[in-house]
């Protein structure tokens, strides 16, 4: 399986965390076990209606995601150098890529499972990492990680790690390489144009 594949994989199982539905009280381990049901039946059923689909997936995802610190962790040490406004523009283009390959996944993975194997702490009290395995018809299954942080509004997913392999650290190597060459307002352009671009041909992230 590609990596992109697996990135696929990753980001259609995030359908699993629905902070949405999640009472207050739930640990990350149980917004995995109480939602997980509901969702994948959601998308077994996708082809009946995919615009709705994608509405309800849209709404899920975002109060799911820290996308402001998504974005921060993926852009690095630039981060700080960057000014209000392009941090602003940067998390937006970053989740709505995020977004939109996640829509891409679902039509593609609609079949898996996922087992929750379980959760560790993290590097302090407000974080957790639920472990799972995606489960996909024919195919070995996939290590997929949650890094949950606690914050004021319940659990977000601030990371996910496919195999080992971290999402953020990915986009930060080639995030970096970019603003080395053309800046933040060149690594901006360079999202807002990928974003349009998929946008107008219906394709994910490459």
């Amino acid at each position: 399986m590609t990596v992109l594949k697996k990135w696929l994989v990753a980001l259609c199982a995030a359908a699993l965390l629905p902070a949405a539905f999640a009472a207050a009280t739930d640990t990350p381990e149980q917004i995995v076990r109480n939602v997980s049901r509901d969702v994948l039946d959601i998308l077994k059923k996708s082809d009946k209606n995919p615009a709705s689909v994608r509405d309800q997936v849209d709404a899920k995802l975002v109060p799911l995601a820290d996308f402001n610190r998504m974005t921060a962790l993926a852009v690095g040490r630039y981060w700080k150098s960057a000014t209000p406004d392009q941090q602003a523009a940067l998390t937006k283009e970053f989740r709505t890529m995020l977004v939109r390959t996640y829509l891409s996944a679902l039509t593609i993975y609609k079949n898996s499972s996922v087992d929750v194997k379980g959760s560790r702490p993290g590097d302090t009290p407000d974080e957790q990492t639920v472990q799972t395995e995606v489960n996909l018809p024919g195919q070995k299954p996939i290590g997929l990680d949650f890094n949950f942080e606690k914050a004021d509004n319940g659990w977000k997913v601030y990371d996910i790690s496919v195999e080992g392999i971290s999402f953020i650290n990915s986009h930060r190597n080639q995030f970096g390489t970019v603003i080395r060459k053309d800046g933040i307002d060149g690594l901006i352009q360079q999202l807002s144009a990928q974003n349009a671009n998929a946008t107008k041909s219906g394709t994910a992230a490459k």
